[in-house]
């Protein structure tokens, strides 16, 4: 933590008594000051806050000051005590209680005018107190940050303090460290400061410690008249309506909850009047049962309720955001003119102390943005419990929305509904875009005969399996849970029931609504990784008890006589254990006390002292007074320290008691008042001394690590430096107690605070100077080393009252008066607003925008971000002109709003404006970008802000964003530098989901923990005793499903009710993750498998599982579905996390060792891995096309976020063909490193058996053609979107992940997009890529070199495996009959999926007259042999053939005499044991699977093969061409040609050649590269004609001619196309396919 302190001191202000002051004379004095303001045209409030200090000499008593309106500009400045005593004594003598009813009663409280000059005031000795939630104890009038330049006060008043004064040096003071632990810094600190008039230095070093408890002071006097009254108000409809028990509590008249700025403005002896406040918020203004943990600053109506000023906070400030959102109701009575119209335009700019930093709470204002409607509730009573809209009490199934129209709309599906009183669901086939309402309606007519009596509304339908219910008013098909069911083909299974029997097991409650609010009960029960080493309740009771022995002196000095050496050595024992529980501090005035301490016994011992001459309370010039004076610093130092540090770093609890406050000053007696002064007039520099820093690691001493130690001090606002940063001296270690590195410099920053943008933030950051001869041998050429950087400081609290009020806005002209701009100057901007990031703009560029940003408001809405960010400045003058803007701009979609969330935007106006756009968006919109909103906060400059209002309130009407907010915020609470922020969001979301949903929660957290135990436990065992280790952990996990069913932190509506124990297992990987059974808790639901893992940072993976989830949507709203795989995956805490496993898929490792370690060089195990868990021709094509575009959105995804260590087994394929990625532990183009070569050498992974697989063989098809132009167009739909994901990774760049950190990252994803290329250059651009990605033989060599590090094979596979690839399944002897015979028949030539031979095996089995043929290929053989030799290694079993094939393998020599060597192995195969003969791998070999029973018998003939196509020169095939026109280019795209003949009949090698024609010069001839040896070429390459007019094109021809290139012979002609180019629409692309003919050939 750093210390500071002033570097010149400070003067006591002695207060000069003042004359008496006559009526006239201040009523002079009132309208000169009146004219002054006029004069100045200042539209501010008058703020000041006193000091916290009162005499203690005087009794605790004061008169109540008058409380001047600050709705009523025109009000006296100077209110007199004895008018406003009359006043007061006549404010009832109108009204007769006895007569009053109950109705006139309510309506003389609601008139806005009732009891505006009737308020009662706090004591002004009361009112100094710094009621910061996080500094308890604080106040305003600490240590100054400026030794020079002081300026005095608006309303400087005299001081008083309750503390004796010292007159030794003061202690420095220390700014906070968030977290004990040594080196582990923050950033975080908003100026503007400005300096404080002289003081004591007792005021700045002796703060009073702020209790949890509330201030005690006088209660006004309540006559028989006012008892009758409060009686009344206690039996009106509003108070019963609003009341809270904590209104009833004595102390809670005290309190007040509304306001929630931790740092108050400074007040003048007045507060804010009643017409402020809520007509019945004073009924409801503290809902804890229990008194306030802070003191506040608060004035009290005749009733004792406390009211509030706006921008003035006290006490628990999450109280407030809960309660309300703001101090303006509807209700509240208008305000004055001028008042109102500066409120209006500059309500939240008034902000006071120190508004930002990263550790400690932040200024909340009381007030919001004036786009927040003034007619704000609390956030309970927006979503009461009995709104079923609101609160469901189960989980709605999430709505994906796509495009309408094409073939989606219209399709049909099969729907199976289950009804409780039917036995079997009723079934029907419906159209996806109906509406759930008919679907319910159709259902009906099967169970009910009179529909007149039915109630459709009433009536649900759950998804089975699921805790999740689909939404009435949505159509079918956009539903997540259906689409999943088309995606894999399953039947959608529906269960209707009505609201009556539906659970509602997760709804709010009445008792809900009415429970208190306490944050801290409901975070106690949470894992808080960085929770305060000492509390304050600890920390006051440690020093208690230590008063017995240290404030005593007598009896300590009478002790050190007795035995000084021991005696001494144990009181400073005693206060280094009392500094190192608090962090390792040690100030100035503790070493210098113990210093003095040691030095008057005379320890280092050359003397002894004088015993005897004097008693303990005498005094002397030597020995016994020297003590008692040491002691007395020291005891002083430490309470200094105490109090120090319970302001700086302990938040305050209301769960624990505190120490009582000192008593106030008394009557008149007025206090110290802050300095307080207009931000917009104060031309005073920015400067603070820097004196040292505590508690660094000792292993940076002990291993001398570094040399040196300096700070680097920088100011900023939106992510820039506002000047040049500041470097402090360069010093090493000292060390008394503990080990710290002193500075004592003043740093400087020469800039007014005038200049200042109220956002601003200071930083200070740690930088360590490395010991070059550390570690390493002496070498004097060696190369310098870096500072390191160490980590970031918390600043300390300012002791200051900004006073920040914004100018009035500018008027704005409307849109149509505009004038037009120049055609080229409008092109440029048009370009400018276009593009999708900042990236690449320079300074006139911004200056363009700037200037004209009028016209960016009305062409171009969605470049705001782009004209924010080129404001000149964000200083006093800019505001009116940005802020202007703001209001008029036009509201912008989620996706561009998401941009002003960013730390570049600091002002709160437009983030609050932001967030009023982001309220438009749905829930199931929402949840997409909840991650990027959660690290969002971390950039508010106010805790209660709009954006938390706005998750809050979210999460309070749906309970899917409840649960991800609440695990996001749960994996935001282990920053160490943002802890306290988010723990106050989940604290207040606690409060608000209500009691079951917490409970459910808390389950969820119960069953993460105890599986992070067992899996930590499975991987730290070894060997055999993993298994063992992972029983015995799940029986414990078992036990925690027995009390109850627990919903999974993957998703709300995945519910568990137990384990399946022997289906769980743990993967073999580095991490040794656990494979995790649970049953469904439904039964009509299956089984729910997961994976859980320890020791690797989850984080990453759910980023870009998000992206790509992102990426799917807008594909699918683009109508383009590539059947992506989605599977969940959320962090659950440091390092751990949790992962849903898709069923039915295996690792392409796994698939391709099948056939060798060199499985992965081959080109069909994908495609017979499919084949055989499709082995009907129908299934096998949709499987594949399931590949082909899967495949395509998977390459575009991972070359987008630069996806890397991809290799063979974090690629996964399903048995539908579904091909998808997983472990993104590489990712934005950071590579696997081997050595010092990449391993991720290709764009992507695309290998030859992928292409098999899309081509449907070997060669290339028009298939492949698809694949390419769905790659191209799935690319170009994420590139119209490059700013969205440009936006969603740079808000996450401060979430500590290690591969995004900043900008360097971001510029890889916009390299990758090529925002700035067209869609046909981009297509090319991707057709290289994958041409690139295809040829590359990198990516085959990894995938065998990762084969032969995971070479582990422990025997067959388990039971749910397939012991061969071509079988799925496996059979025994049992099933099948015994075989008694089995031999080779013959052979067979086949051409799918191409030419092959294989072998008809002939079998008769026992009992069976009739032999059974089943066909097998060579290496299906072979792969049975191999097998056979792991499973039985000690057995003699037959030779099998050699593989090896001189020459031609695929013709009928081979295939021979290889059927006569596969006879000679079967015949000595089953002469074999029977251990070997009647074992499942035989039986399973032999078993007919579907391709036999289509050849059953020899009757099948096999297919002949496609005839040639014959040399007769006559022409086939089409080509896909793309022209465009723009900028005098005439754009030609060659994309494909497919089913092209060749003369021979041999595959051509073709390319194309173009011309204008007429072209008498052949001038212009372009052409194509060459494809080889193909029929079906791919091209996508641009030709382009430059220069042509519209008008000189229509004149001409374009003749595109397809030539085969051959090297030995002529190339020859294959076919052409003539177009007429007048025929075409140059204004826009046309792109489609042209038969070829036989044109002449030019």
């Amino acid at each position: 933590m750093a210390q500071t302190q002033s570097g010149n001191g400070f003067k006591l202000d002695v207060p000069q008594p003042k004359g008496v002051v006559g009526k006239e004379e201040a009523l002079r004095m009132e309208e000169e000051a009146l004219a002054k303001l006029q004069r100045e045209k200042r539209h501010t409030l008058s703020v000041s806050t006193p000091s916290s200090y009162s005499k203690p000499s005087k009794p605790a008593t004061t008169t109540p000051q008058p409380s001047p309106s600050l709705s009523k500009p025109d009000k006296d400045l100077i209110v007199f005590p004895e008018t406003k005593k009359q006043a007061e004594q006549n404010k009832f003598k109108d009204i007769d209680v006895d007569k009053l009813t109950i109705e006139e009663l309510e309506k003389l409280l609601l008139d806005e005018n009732f009891s505006v000059n009737s308020k009662v005031t706090r004591p002004s000795s009361l009112l100094g107190f710094n009621l910061s939630a996080s500094y308890p104890g604080g106040h305003a009038c600490g240590s100054s940050l400026f030794p020079s330049s002081h300026w005095t006060s608006v309303l400087p008043a005299p001081s008083s303090s309750s503390v004796s004064t010292p007159t030794h040096q003061p202690s420095p003071l220390f700014p906070s460290a968030p977290f004990p632990k040594p080196g582990s810094f923050q950033n975080g600190f908003t100026p503007p400061f400005m300096g404080l008039p002289p003081q004591q230095p007792s005021f700045m070093t002796l703060p009073a410690i702020q209790p949890a408890a509330a201030l005690v002071f006088p209660q006004p006097t309540v006559d028989p008249e006012m008892a009758k009254l409060f009686d009344k108000i206690a039996s009106t409809s509003e108070y019963l309506k609003n009341g809270r028990s904590a209104s009833a509590d004595p102390d809670s008249s005290q309190v007040d909850a509304v306001s929630l700025a931790p740092n108050p403005p400074s007040q003048q002896p007045s507060v804010m009047e009643s017409s402020h406040i809520s007509r019945f918020d004073w009924l409801d203004l503290d809902p804890l049962t229990k008194p306030k943990a802070e003191n506040e600053d608060v004035s009290l109506t005749p009733g004792g309720a406390a009211q509030t000023e706006p921008g003035v906070s006290a006490g628990d400030p999450w109280d407030a955001v809960l309660e309300t959102e703001g101090n303006n109701s509807s209700s509240s009575p208008p305000l004055d003119g001028n008042f109102s119209q500066t409120v209006r335009s500059q309500q939240r700019r008034a902000s006071t102390g120190v508004p930002v930093t990263r550790s400690h709470s932040l200024n909340i204002p009381g007030t919001l943005s004036q786009h927040k409607e003034n007619n704000q509730v609390s956030l309970r009573s927006k979503f009461p419990h009995d709104d079923m809209t609101t609160n469901p009490g189960f989980v709605l199934s999430p709505v994906i929305s796509q495009r309408d129209g094409g073939g989606a709309s219209s399709y049909s599906v099969k729907v199976s509904i289950e009804i409780s009183d039917s036995q079997q669901p009723v079934t029907f086939t419906c159209d996806v875009s109906s509406p759930v309402e008919l679907l319910i309606s159709q259902t009906l007519c099967w169970v009910h005969d009179d529909l007149d009596k039915v109630d459709f509304s009433s009536y649900l339908l759950k998804v089975c399996g699921r805790e999740e219910v689909l939404q009435n008013k949505h159509s079918l098909g956009s539903h997540d849970y259906v689409q999943n069911c088309r995606k894999w083909e399953n039947e959608i299974t529906l269960q209707l029931l009505s609201h009556s029997t539906m659970r509602r097991d997760l709804a709010r409650s009445a008792e809900d609504d009415n429970s208190p609010i306490d944050l801290e009960k409901h975070l106690s029960h949470m894992e808080r990784p960085f929770r305060e080493n000492v509390t304050r309740y600890e920390d006051w009771e440690m020093f208690r008890l230590k008063d017995k022995s240290l404030m005593h002196q007598p009896a300590i000095y009478f002790c050190i006589q007795s035995n000084q050496y021991k005696a001494v050595d144990r009181v400073v024992q005693s206060v280094r254990n009392l500094c190192c529980a608090l962090d390792e501090v040690e100030t100035q005035a503790i070493t210098d006390a113990v210093k003095r301490l040691r030095h008057s016994v005379n320890l280092p011992r050359t003397h002894s002292p004088k015993l005897g001459s004097t008693s303990p309370g005498q005094s002397s010039n030597t020995g016994p007074s020297s003590v008692e004076e040491s002691l007395a610093l020291l005891t002083k130092g430490v309470y200094d320290l105490a109090k120090l540090y319970l302001r700086s770093f302990c938040p305050p609890s209301t769960s624990t008691n505190s120490p009582p406050v000192a008593q106030c000053g008394d009557e008149g007696q007025s206090v110290e008042g802050t300095s307080c002064k207009e931000a917009s007039g104060t031309t005073d520099h920015i400067q603070f001394t820097l004196f040292a820093l505590h508690g660094i690691p000792s292993n940076w001493v002990i291993n001398y690590i570094f040399e040196k130690y300096f700070l680097m001090c920088s100011l900023t606002h939106n992510g820039k430096n506002l000047f040049k940063p500041v470097h402090s001296k360069r010093v090493g270690t000292y060390k008394s107690f503990f080990y710290h590195i002193k500075w004592d410099e003043l740093i400087i920053f020469p800039m007014a605070v005038a200049v200042l943008p109220l956002e601003s933030i200071l930083s200070l950051t740690l930088f360590g100077v490395l010991n070059q001869n550390a570690s390493s041998s002496p070498d004097s050429n060696k190369q310098r080393k870096a500072p390191e950087l160490l980590g970031k400081v918390d600043f300390p609290e300012s002791a200051v009252d900004v006073l920040y009020v914004g100018p009035k806005e500018k008027p704005n002209p409307e849109p149509h008066t505009l004038e037009e701009l120049d055609p080229d100057l409008k092109r440029k901007l048009e370009k400018i607003c276009s593009r999708a990031s900042n990236f690449g703009l320079k300074r006139s560029d911004h200056q363009l925008l700037w200037d004209h940003r009028l016209h960016c408001r009305r062409d171009h809405p969605s470049s705001l971000p782009k004209v924010l960010a080129s404001a000149p400045s964000w200083d006093w003058a800019s505001m009116a002109h940005i802020h202007s803007l703001l209001h008029h701009w036009p509201a912008l979609p989620l996706v561009t709003a998401l941009e002003l969330l960013d730390s570049k935007f600091a002002d709160t106006e437009v983030r609050s404006v932001a967030v009023s756009w982001i309220e438009e968006s749905s829930d199931d919109e929402l949840a997409d970008y909840l991650p990027q909103l959660v690290q969002a906060i971390k950039f508010e400059c106010h805790l209660k802000n709009a954006l938390v209002m706005f998750l809050l309130s979210r999460a309070q009407g749906n309970i899917i964003i409840a649960h991800h907010l609440y695990w996001l915020l749960k994996d935001a609470m282990q920053d160490p530098a943002w802890w306290w922020r988010y723990e106050q969001v989940m604290g207040s979301l606690l409060c608000l989901c209500g009691s079951k949903l917490r409970a459910e929660l808390e389950k969820q957290t119960n069953l993460v923990t105890l599986l992070g135990i067992v899996a930590e436990r499975v991987r730290q065992a070894g060997g055999s005793t993993r298994q063992v280790a992972l029983q015995e952990g799940l029986e414990n996990v078992q036990n925690l499903f027995q009390r109850n069913r627990c919903r999974l932190p993957l998703s709300p509506s995945l519910v568990a009710k137990e384990l399946n124990m022997k289906a769980c297992s743990f993967f073999s990987s580095n991490a040794v993750p656990l494979k995790l059974a649970l049953v469904n808790a439904d039964p009509l639901g299956e089984e729910i498998n997961v994976m859980f893992k320890v020791g690797e940072d989850l984080r990453q993976d759910m980023l870009a599982l998000q992206m790509i989830r992102i990426m799917d949507r807008i594909w699918l709203q683009e109508g383009l579905d590539l059947r992506m795989v989605h599977f969940k995956c959320v962090s659950t805490g440091k390092d751990r996390g949790m992962v849903e496993l898709v069923p039915f898929s295996d690792t392409l490792r796994k698939i391709q060792v099948e056939y060798g370690v060199t499985g992965s060089f081959k080109d069909k195990p994908l495609a017979e891995w499919l084949r055989k868990y499709n082995p009907a021709e129908d299934e096998y094509e949709k499987a594949s096309e399931n590949f082909i575009y899967s495949c395509a959105g998977c390459c575009v995804a991972t070359y987008v976020l630069g996806i890397c260590d991809r290799h063979n087994d974090n690629i996964m394929l399903r048995s539908t063909g579904h091909m998808f990625h997983i472990d993104f532990g590489k990712f934005l183009g950071h590579a696997q490193m081997f050595g010092s070569f990449k391993r991720d050498r290709a764009p992507f992974v695309l290998t030859s058996d992928m292409a098999y697989v899309i081509n449907g063989g070997e060669r290339p098809t028009s298939r492949f053609q698809l694949f390419v132009d769905l790659c191209c167009q799935a690319y170009n739909l994420i590139r119209k979107n490059s700013g969205l994901f440009l936006n969603l990774l740079s808000l996450m760049t401060s979430s500590g992940l290690p591969e995004l950190t900043g900008s360097q990252d971001l510029k890889y994803v916009f390299d990758a997009l090529q925002p700035h290329n067209t869609d046909a250059e981009a297509t090319i651009f991707f057709t290289r890529l994958i041409e690139s990605s295809l040829g590359s033989i990198a990516t085959k060599f990894n995938f065998f070199i990762h084969n032969l590090a995971q070479l582990r094979f422990s025997g067959l596979p388990t039971n749910d495996e397939p012991i061969l690839s071509f079988s799925p399944k496996t059979y025994t002897m049992k099933q099948e009959g015994c075989i008694v015979h089995a031999s080779i028949f013959s052979f067979q030539k086949r051409y799918s999926p191409d030419k092959h031979y294989t072998y008809v095996v002939r079998i008769l089995r026992d009992g069976q007259t009739e032999p059974q043929f089943v066909f097998r290929t060579f290496d299906e053989f072979q792969e049975l042999h191999n097998k056979l030799t792991i499973l039985f290694p000690l057995w003699k079993l037959p030779c099998f053939p050699n593989k090896m094939v001189l020459g031609r393998t695929h013709i009928k020599e081979v295939a021979a005499k290889r059927k006569l060597e596969l006879s000679s192995y079967v015949h000595n195969l089953m002469k074999c044991s029977t251990e070997v003969t009647q074992c499942d791998l035989i039986y399973t070999f032999f078993h007919p699977i579907a391709r036999d029973e289509k050849t059953e018998g020899l009757e099948a003939t096999p297919r002949a093969p496609e005839p040639p196509p014959s040399p007769t020169g006559r022409v086939e095939g089409e080509m896909k061409l793309s022209i465009s026109y723009r900028n005098s280019n005439l754009f030609i795209m060659v994309m494909h040609i497919k089913e092209l003949v060749a003369e021979d009949g041999t595959e051509p090698n073709p390319y194309v050649k173009t011309y204008l024609l007429p072209d008498p010069h052949k001038t212009s001839k372009r052409k194509t590269k060459i494809t080889r040896k193909t029929r079906n070429p791919t091209f996508n390459e641009m030709l382009v004609y430059s220069g042509y007019s519209k008008e000189t094109l229509g004149l001409r021809e374009l003749q595109l001619s397809v030539l085969s290139a051959e090297s030995l012979r002529e190339n020859y002609f294959l076919g052409g196309i003539r177009l007429r180019l007048k025929d075409f629409d140059l204004n826009k692309e046309t792109v489609k396919w042209y038969k070829l003919t036989t044109v002449p050939y030019f």
